[in-house]
């Protein structure tokens, strides 16, 4: 009783620490498990497939749109989103690199006006809601066919070597080390200058097969073939096109987390890898004709998420949801998240493969029920946008009811956060009572101390005990206090705080505990 007592006898604006005296205020109840599960959505930009909606809008009604498509994110309890930002050797950000994409303002090169960084725009709305962002580039793609004009800073201009026409497209030569480099440069550059969570490829990588006049395109690429076997290289063109793709791979996980080691890197790879793999699949071979050893990947562990592209129905025999899930799952060797893409789009088709509202629910059931698979990338934001046959009141009643933690990815960093430090406090004005939040690291420092990436908590997330059950609530990182309850208005039962580091991981949970007594 010590403790009530000296609480009772505080003043008004005395912050209270909260960890000595409230834990034996009752005792306590543990709050259940938070639940992990990556929810994010594929934001396309090539062709204004979502975002910006079509070619030169205002640059007031490019942020109106991603903040509405954001917004709608927070309401259906998703916790991440997948923005291209590179679909085709152009930029939806301000780069020195390549030139401004013509599907943001209408004309490749040209800058928005008034002037904005798209991206930092996207990454603080993002963030300030708690949700992720992760750069989704295409690396080998040059030209998309419906832009119509290249600017003068275009690598078909500046470095017209390393591209080749292939069908209707033009396309960076993957087994051109100039290629490899310059997409690098790009995904590092995005890296170094922006506070992204993560890089995302998506299955584009030699392109899918073109045809004319019935007969089906080879990939353009004589002369690099040529250059590599002079230069002593042994390998037959099919594994040596593999090869160059595996290099890029490799390359891009090791050294953007060099760069930044907690930004993680992701691939969405087409949903088969091999037919026949398993068993009873059957489609197009990607390891032959994409020329994507996407299971090499997966088992040297070069992503820190995997993403395959299931877009079929669950019950098709040949391409089996469950089937094809559980063999990139058995795969899965270095333990990675493994977060399967789902055409969610299909819900808005009017032909025949429209998917119904139970098909998408049942798909996130089915990864549910697969050990080893935490999530789900829904392709894409446009029909959630446009919400057809009630798809968001579905899925934010059922599958999406309770919020989600992304899951971990303590590989790239494995020490959790020190416990938070939580100081209760009653509001002068209002009369709430607030709970102030800050890191170990930064109560341990001077004011206004400067806390690294690593360091600084990413989120919160708060747990509440009431009569009834538990409430959890997570709130973004720069939070630093929340109203536990109002004026005249009984605390939690039991109230208990756990950060989350960038990574995921997270701290040791601090009970802020049962109502405890305080003099107004």
């Amino acid at each position: 009783m010590r403790c009530l007592n000296r609480l009772a006898q505080l003043a008004l604006f005395v912050v209270v620490p909260i960890a000595a005296c409230a834990q034996s205020a009752t005792r306590a109840e543990a709050p259940p498990p938070v639940m992990r599960e990556f929810r994010a959505v594929w934001v396309a930009s090539v062709g204004n497939l979502d975002w910006p909606s079509r070619r030169g809008l205002s640059s007031a009604q490019q942020q109106a749109e991603l903040v509405a498509i954001l917004d709608k994110l927070v309401a259906l309890r998703m916790n991440a989103m997948v923005l291209q930002v590179r679909p085709a050797s152009d930029a939806l950000y301000a780069s020195t690199i390549e030139p401004w994409s013509d599907f943001l303002t209408g004309e490749m090169g040209r800058a928005p006006d008034p002037y904005y960084d798209p991206l930092s725009f996207a990454v603080a709305e993002a963030h300030k809601r708690g949700i992720e962002l992760h750069v989704w580039i295409n690396p080998y793609r040059a030209k998309d066919p419906s832009t119509p004009r290249v600017s003068a800073n275009h690598i078909s201009r500046t470095r017209p070597e390393l591209v080749r026409k292939y069908g209707s497209f033009l396309w960076l030569d993957p087994g051109d080390p100039a290629v490899r480099n310059l997409t690098t440069r790009v995904v590092l550059d995005l890296v170094r200058r922006y506070d992204i969570d993560a890089v995302h490829m998506d299955d584009y990588f030699y392109p899918y097969k073109e045809t004319r006049n019935g007969r089906e395109l080879d990939f353009p690429d004589d002369a690099t073939y040529a250059r590599y076997r002079r230069e002593g290289g042994t390998l037959a063109r099919n594994d040596w096109r593999r090869e160059n793709v595996n290099q890029l791979v490799k390359g891009l996980y090791e050294q953007i987390h060099a760069v930044k080691p907690w930004v993680r890197f992701g691939i969405s790879p087409f949903g088969i890898w091999r037919p026949g793999h398993p068993a009873s699949v059957r489609g197009l071979d990607q390891y032959s004709e994409l020329y994507a050893d996407a299971r090499k990947w997966l088992n040297e562990g070069w992503v820190d998420y995997f993403t395959p592209q299931l877009y079929w129905p669950a019950d098709r025999p040949q391409q089996s949801y469950v089937q094809l899930l559980r063999w990139w799952v058995e795969e899965n060797t270095k333990g990675r998240n493994i977060w399967p893409g789902n055409y969610t789009g299909k819900v808005a088709f009017t032909n025949a493969q429209k998917f119904s509202v139970d098909e998408v629910l049942n798909q996130i059931r089915l990864t549910r029920a697969q050990p080893g698979a935490t999530g789900n990338v829904h392709f894409s934001s446009t029909v959630f946008m446009q919400n057809p046959d009630r798809l968001d009141e579905r899925l934010a009643s059922e599958a999406y009811a309770q919020p989600a933690l992304v899951p971990a990815t303590p590989w790239l960093h494995p020490h959790p956060p020190a416990r938070p430090v939580v100081t209760l406090r009653t509001d002068a004005t209002t009369g709430a009572r607030v709970i102030d939040l800050r890191s170990a690291v930064e109560a341990a420092g001077p004011p206004g101390v400067v806390v690294s990436t690593t360091e600084a908590p990413w989120q919160w997330v708060v747990q509440s005990r009431y009569p009834s059950g538990w409430s959890t609530t997570i709130f973004p990182g720069a939070t630093r206090g929340f109203v536990a309850a109002a004026r005249n208005v009984a605390m939690p039962l039991d109230l208990w705080v756990t950060a989350i580091d960038r990574v995921g991981n997270a701290s040791p949970a601090v009970r802020v505990g049962s109502p405890v007594v305080e003099r107004n």
